[in-house]
Parts: C-alpha cells; structure tokens; sequence
C-alpha cells in the first residue's frame, strides 16, 4: 500500500511539474486587452500582429515589414563638404555652439529625415451578443509561437488561436466552438489612412484591401500593398455585403491573413503586390490547418528551443503575467526573469527572419502611419542592441538582415562619404530606414555622428568570432575595409595633442554641462573606442585573409594616435576628450561605457583602472532610466561583475511603465514590451542579451562561467548559450556556485574557462600563458592611460582559469572540485 501510495504520489509530482513547465513559457491574462500595448505579439519576420482577445470586437493589427512610407531616395547634403574646414576650425577654438549652427545649415539633410514606418491595417471580428461571457483566457505561448483565448457563452465553449507562419508566409486563425453551428462573426478591415477594401472577385470569401504608403517630408509614397483575407468554415456560410464577409452557423471558422507589398529592395519597389499576395495565399490553402500548425511550431522550435533557462520557481507563477509584473519587485519570482529573458528570444525570431528586413525600433509591431522616431534604424544604439542577443543567446540565423542591411548601408554610404566629405569609403550617420539613407538628420544635436557605420561593422566581426566561418569574414571583408577607409579620410589632426580625431561629432544624444545648449565636439571616448575596435579588427581580418599589407601597416600606424581613454577629476572614465563630465548627470546614454560593454577594451584584469573609472560613471549615471537605457545598463553591470546590481537593474525593467495616474515612465508594459516610453523593442533585447552575460561571458580571453550570478539565484540552469570561438555551453549551479557545465566545441581548438571556483573535468589543466586559440586573442589598450590622482582599482573576487584541448564535435563534461 506504501509503494502505491508513494507512486501516486511521485505522479502527482510530475503531473504538477509538467503543468507548471506548460506555464513557464506562457503570457497569460484573465481579461481581453484594452490597449495595444497589452495585446500579445505574433510575426514570422515578415508579417506582424498583435492580437488583442476580444470576444466581441476582436481587432489583429497588422503589419508588413516593407510597408514604409516614401520610396527610393537620397538625403545627403553636399553643402557639407566646403563648411568642413571652418566647422572643425570653431571646434578646435572652443567656438562649440557657433560649429552646430553652421552643421545644421550645411551638413543636415535638406530634404528627407527618414521615412517612417507604417502599419497595413486591422483586420476585425464582430461576434454579435457575445458581450456576456465568462472563463476568459488569453495566453502567447512563446514555446510554440500561437496566441489563443476561450471563453464561455451560454454553455458555449469557443476558442481562437492565431499564428504567424514562416513556412506558409501567412497568419492564421482558428475560431472553433464545443457546440456544432456556434460560431458566426463578420469580418472587415481598415487602416488610419483610407485604403480600398471590397469584396474579392472571384467569391464570397475574400477581402482584398488594396493600398500605398504616405507621402512623407515630400517624398511620394509609392509602396503598393496588398492584404487578401480568406475564410474556410466547417459547416456553415459564408457570404459576403459591401465590404464585409459574414460567417454564419459554422461548426469552426479558418481565416488565412496574405500581405504583400510592391518593394523590391531599397533601389526597387517594382513588384507585383497582387501576385504576390495571391501567391502566398494559394499555396496556404493547400495545406490542412493542422499540417500548417505543426509545420509552423517545428520551423519555430528548431530555433527557439536551442536555449533554456531555469532559475526556479516559486507561487508567484500561479498569477497571470501582468500580476507578475506588478508584484514583482515585491515578491520573489525568478522564472519571470526566466520569461522574460525567453520572451526576447521569440521576439527576435518573430521579428527578423533570413531574406527580410531587420527589426526595427519597434521590432515589426506598429499600429501607426507616424510612429515615434518613425520606428526607424537609430544605430546610435538600438539597432545594435536589438542584436545583442542574435549570437549568445544562439540565434545566429536572426541577424542575417542585419548583415545584409550593413551590405546595402555600405553602398549606399559611399556617394555620402564623396559628396559629403570628400573621403574614399562609406559613412553612415545616428540613422537610416529600408531606403538605406545614410546622411544626417534631425538637427546637428542629434545628427552630426558619422560612426554608424564604425559600430554597425562590429556585428560582422562578431558573428565570425562566434562561427569561425571564413568565407563569411571573406563575404564582409569589403565591407569593414572600406569602413575603416572612409576614417583614414576623415581623421583630422587636433591642436593640443596631436591625436588624430573625428571631428565634427557627438557623445549619443549627450551635451556636456559646460556648454549643455551644444553637443558637436571632437575625439569623444565612443568614436575612438569604436574607431579602435574597427581599426585593430580589420587588421585581424586582412592578416586572416592574407590580403592588404599597405591597409594594414596604415591601421596600425593610425591606431596609435588615437586618443587615449581618460579618467577625470572625479574618478570617472571621461566622455569627451576634456574633462567636460558632470556627476549629476543622469544621461539615458551611456556611451562612453562602449569600451566595457558591447566591445572589451575595458577589464577587469587587463586595464583595472578603467574598469574602476567606467563603474564609477555607471554608478553616477544612475540606475532608473529609459527602459532601452535600463536593459544597455544589465549588460554593463554583467561585465562589471556585479550580479546584485545587474539584477537590480533587471528589476528596474520589470516595473509596470503605467502608473496608476495614467503617466507612464520607463519599465515594462503589461505585454512584457520595453517601454521607453513608449514601447521600444530594444530595451527588450538589451535584456535578455544581459541576462546571458550573466551566465556566461567570452570577451575577455576565456570563457567564464558564471561571472555575475546575483545572491538571489541561488540554484538555476541554463543550456545552449554560446561562445565565442564555438564554443557551446551549459552550466548548472547550486548554492551560488558552478555544480556542472558541458562544453561543446563546434571548431575545436583550446578552450580557456574561468570560474570563482575551482574545477575538474578529463583534460583541464591550469593556465600557462596567453591563450592561444585566436578567437580570444585580447587587443592592446588604444594608447596609455592618462592617470588622474582620484584613479584606483576594485578588490575582484579570486578567479580559477583552465585550459582543454578540444577537437571539433567535442562534448566534454566538467564539474566543481
């Protein structure tokens, strides 16, 4: 009786178990939402939606991710080229304020600022006396990319799922009931712009909204855009009246969504929208809804289940999401952490597929014509932290638009860099959109930052320190050479020093408190932490492909006249080439802190005095911002070693952006989107990509494991992150401390690992020695260090370093000592 007791008992476990791994990775709410930004995220790259759950009125926002307003255009300003020589000369006099005025009259762009961003439209579901309903659900589970919610309706069971399939190009929705001849709605489309909708020629189960992006700062929109709804019922009718289909009496409902647009590329918008459109759809329904659903979940999953993350669970996963996140900084709730970190994932995968457009400010999610920013490429920093997360997290595939949108950006900046500046290369500025616009925009304040394309260029360097593929290093080669070329142009000899900087710039969006109404300087940190990344990569890569000896001798010789990092009068790392910083200055940017986190000029080990000046401006910077800000700043925190603070700052993130007045401040909204506010997707990724420097970090000459574990997590796993040189790694830990990792090695070659605790593994032996694997080859400081008298160091904590020799396909198991 005690062994069937006990049985029953370990099943109940289980069952338990598996119940609460069911909810894990679920969004779930027990209300419809009222607002956008509670409604639940659905794309395959491609085709956006957001879904919002009603049972009465159901509204599926749509988006497309060529649908932009304007077409094929240019913005650069060649008036630039002649104002350069007395613009520097009024910077190099002190005369800051004079240089941005002459910037705005000659360098901004006179025509476009960029097009923006804009939604396709609504469709919407009427579903008549359904207003008393009860039992409601909506949950995104995030495990298998499907939005679904029931309810119940006079002893009626109804149910809608909605997925977005990258297999199919379509979205699809599924509305059943318990009951035979239930379930009878309408369906309709509109967009804030009047488009055309009618009622499909050839039956009476189609809608077709037919339409053209806006004009925008007098560039004629001429995207033409297509979406086709189609309804297949079991059981039933369909009809059709005026602009609407009207289902009636069916047993369930399927409704294909197909949107296409004209775009071709950014220099051809000459695609046939209709083909297009009709194409997807055709080829959707020869496929029975449940092929179509399980092919969409195995195309999703391959990628999304390549990581885990388990750090615990407590009673606070019984409450729907949006609790959660209110109580959260109440309570203990780390498998919300785990959620979220999760959700960036999806959200990466929903939103930026190979052969489409890279996430945007707002990912694909945008119910606007002009939304904030224009949900454009800001590559000041968000564009780069939406693909923070792309090799780490293990979704190298996800930042294939990204690379291909710098390709595009590197054509498109070489007639910039001529007409503009009369250097050999391509530049880019603070922003560009899907026409690949490469001048500078928005007023000299914000604009005049030519190091687009020096921090864009980053993420080819990284993507080939993750997979060590060089054909790959040999595609972009071009791309990062002709980067550093257009610098080699532009550098310009400053009076005091004679260090070779970037003049006219800015620090991103920042002014100094000395002459705060002016941001146009020279030699800010950023532009020669990134100058330096650039510079010292390229040779790397030229030396790889044994090629460019005359580029790389002149790289060399210019990196070292670069000026040096600084740390001023207050113990900080300083942000301008003078000592301009104010220990008052709450800044959402951060960018003289580049240096520590995305790049690694900045260490612990290797330069203890600036990894002390860069925590002591972080510290002063504070920690409550923007939420992009408050995700950039888990990162830095992460690489500060400082797992407390990092969570802090994570629970910072996790704070409803909607107060109870209405007002919104950064954190997060009830959808778990980032709020700036308002909602920008950045922050999202920013966080997740913190999250996992967390666990595990491989920028600094080995990879260590656990390098900013806060106190709170205390037991916890996580699987598939990966590493440079590739490397993969999972990691388990108990009591605040490695228990277990596995090491799989994808190239093979030595794998240096670094841990607060001693371990033992076949083949680990301790360290002699740099490393010699070249993917964790550390680069030199840029220049000396110009000390100041408050400069010091941190007290680290004792690391343990070991070597292992691995061959490819390797999997090799360590644990603690």
């Amino acid at each position: 009786m005690k062994t069937i007791l006990f049985w029953i008992f370990s099943l109940a476990l289980i069952i338990d178990v598996t119940a609460q791994n069911d909810s894990y990775l679920k969004l779930w709410y027990t209300h419809p939402a009222k607002q956008w930004v509670e409604a639940l995220p659905l794309g395959n790259g491609r085709l956006g939606a957001m879904v919002f759950g009603d049972p009465c009125i159901e509204v599926i926002q749509l988006n497309e991710n060529t649908i932009w307003a304007g077409q094929p255009n240019r913005n650069d300003n060649p008036d630039a080229k002649e104002a350069l020589p007395m613009v520097r000369k009024l910077i190099f006099e002190g005369k800051y304020k004079e240089a941005q005025d002459l910037i705005n009259q000659k360098f901004i762009s006179k025509t476009s600022h960029g097009m923006p961003y804009q939604t396709v439209g609504n469709l919407k579901l009427s579903f008549p006396e359904h207003e008393n309903y009860s039992g409601y659900y909506r949950e995104l589970n995030i495990d298998n990319a499907v939005v679904s919610y029931r309810y119940d309706l006079n002893g009626v069971n109804y149910k809608t799922s909605v997925f977005a399939s990258f297999p199919d190009q379509v979205i699809m929705v599924r509305i059943s009931a318990d009951k035979p001849g239930a379930v009878s709605f309408s369906a309709t489309m509109d967009r804030p712009k009047p488009s055309k909708v009618i009622v499909a020629s050839n039956g009476n189960d189609e809608l077709l909204m037919s339409g053209k992006t806006g004009d925008f700062e007098k560039v004629p929109g001429n995207v033409l855009f297509r979406v086709k709804i189609k309804i297949i019922t079991s059981g039933g009718t369909v009809t059709s009246a005026d602009t609407a289909l009207q289902v009636t009496n069916a047993d369930l409902a399927t409704i294909y969504i197909s949107m296409a647009s004209s775009f071709k590329s950014y220099i051809d918008n000459s695609a046939n929208a209709d083909e297009r459109v009709n194409g997807y759809l055709q080829n959707a329904i020869k496929k029975n809804y449940d092929q179509a659903l399980k092919d969409h979940i195995a195309d999703y999953q391959k990628y999304f289940r390549r990581v885990s993350l388990d750090l615990g669970i407590t009673e606070a996963v019984k409450n729907p999401t949006d609790v959660r996140l209110e109580q959260f900084a109440k309570g203990n709730d780390p498998q919300l952490v785990s959620l979220y970190f999760q959700f960036g994932r999806y959200l990466l995968i929903s939103s930026s597929r190979p052969g489409g457009q890279p996430a945007n400010l707002q990912g694909i999610w945008n119910y606007q014509l002009s939304p904030s920013w224009d949900s454009k490429y800001t590559v000041n920093i968000n564009t780069e932290m939406n693909y923070w997360p792309s090799e780490i997290t293990n979704l190298t595939e996800m930042n294939e638009p990204l690379v291909q949108m710098v390709r595009e950006l590197s054509q498109t900046g070489k007639q910039t860099a001529k007409d503009m500046y009369g250097a050999r290369g391509w530049v880019l500025h603070h922003n560009t959109d899907i026409w690949r616009i490469n001048g500078p925009i928005d007023g000299a304040f914000w604009g005049m930052w030519p190091m687009g394309g020096a921090w864009l260029s980053q993420h080819l360097f990284d993507k080939y320190d993750f997979n060590g593929d060089k054909e790959f290093l040999k595609s972009v080669y071009p791309v990062v050479k002709e980067a550093s070329m257009f610098y080699l142009d532009f550098l310009v000899e400053e009076p005091q020093h004679n260090w070779l900087v970037v003049s006219p710039s800015v620090s991103p969006e920042n002014s100094p408190s000395v002459h705060s109404e002016s941001s146009v300087s020279a030699g800010t940190a950023m532009d020669n932490q990134l100058l330096f990344d650039l510079f010292t990569k390229t040779v790397k890569a030229a030396k790889i492909l044994n090629t460019d000896k005359e580029l790389i001798t002149k790289l060399e010789e210019t990196i070292k006249r670069l000026p040096p990092m600084q740390i001023g009068q207050w113990g900080q790392l300083q942000e301008w080439m003078y000592d301009w910083d104010n220990p008052k200055d709450n800044h959402r940017h951060v960018s003289h802190l580049y240096g520590l986190f995305p790049s690694n000029q900045i260490s612990p080990y290797r330069t203890p005095e600036l990894f002390t000046a860069a925590r002591t401006s972080l510290v002063a910077r504070g920690d409550e911002s923007t939420g992009w800000s408050m995700g950039w700043k888990v990162n830095l925190w992460a690489r500060l070693l400082d797992g407390n603070h990092a969570f802090k700052l994570i629970a910072d993130q996790l704070t409803p952006s909607i107060q109870p007045d209405g007002r919104q401040r950064g954190g997060t909204y009830p959808n778990l989107f980032d709020a700036h506010p308002p909602f920008q997707i950045d922050g999202n990724f920013g966080c997740t990509s913190g999250i996992a420097e967390m666990l595990l970090q491989s920028q600094d000459g080995a990879m260590h494991l656990l390098p900013a574990l806060p106190e709170t997590w205390k037991k916890g796993s996580v699987k598939g992150l990966k590493a440079r040189g590739g490397f993969e790694m999972d990691i388990k830990w108990e009591n605040g401390e490695i228990a277990s990792a596995t090491i799989k090695s994808s190239l093979g070659g030595n794998c240096r690992l670094r841990s607060y605790v001693e371990l033992k593994g076949k083949g680990l032996k301790k360290v002699k020695g740099g490393n010699p694997n070249p993917f964790f080859k550390i680069p030199d400081v840029v220049a000396p260090l110009i000390h100041s008298e408050q400069s010091s160091s941190l007290t680290l904590k004792k690391v343990f370093e070991y070597d292992l020799s691995t061959r490819k396909s390797d999997i090799i198991e360590i644990s603690k000592k």
